[in-house]
């Protein structure tokens, strides 16, 4: 096993935990907040899959078209603790599928909403990309936010 890093963000939000835990793991809510999240990153936000197997051990697929090529994004779910924690495995090339990066979100109850919190675990080796990973992973929590605010 390679030597990690660990890239640690988070976002509060109005939204009750269990809307949070919810949006990260319907297919809809997926689809409308990482359209919103890549857009707010300068990227199209044309999605192509959204695949979701919300049980311990099933998988999820992300896919958006970047630039004519689909970017995919994929993974197993590895802890579901509703509405509190949901942890994943994190792939976007073939070459991780062996040693994928790790990501945890914790989403903490508090007095109007909660705060969500991730952290990715990831190989050192891509110590050159944790400031995009932030920004990933922040875009990904604002539109989430931006969704839940608009239903």
């Amino acid at each position: 096993m390679s030597e990690k890093i660990k890239v640690k963000v988070s976002h509060r939000f109005k939204a009750s935990p269990e809307r949070v835990y919810d949006a990260w793991l319907d297919p809809e809510k997926v689809r409308l907040w990482l359209r919103v999240s890549l857009q707010n990153m300068g990227l199209s936000g044309d999605i192509g899959q959204v695949e979701v197997n919300p049980i311990v051990g099933g998988d999820f697929l992300f896919t958006d078209i970047r630039d004519g090529i689909e970017a995919r994004h994929w993974g197993t779910y590895l802890e579901l603790e509703r509405p509190n924690k949901i942890a994943f495995t994190w792939i976007v090339d073939e070459s991780e599928a062996s040693d994928p990066s790790r990501v945890v979100l914790t989403i903490q109850p508090e007095d109007e909403g909660c705060t969500a919190t991730i952290v990715h675990e990831l190989d050192a080796k891509w110590a050159d990309y944790v400031s995009q990973t932030e920004n990933g992973w922040n875009c990904m929590l604002r539109a989430t936010d931006t969704l839940l605010e608009n239903q």
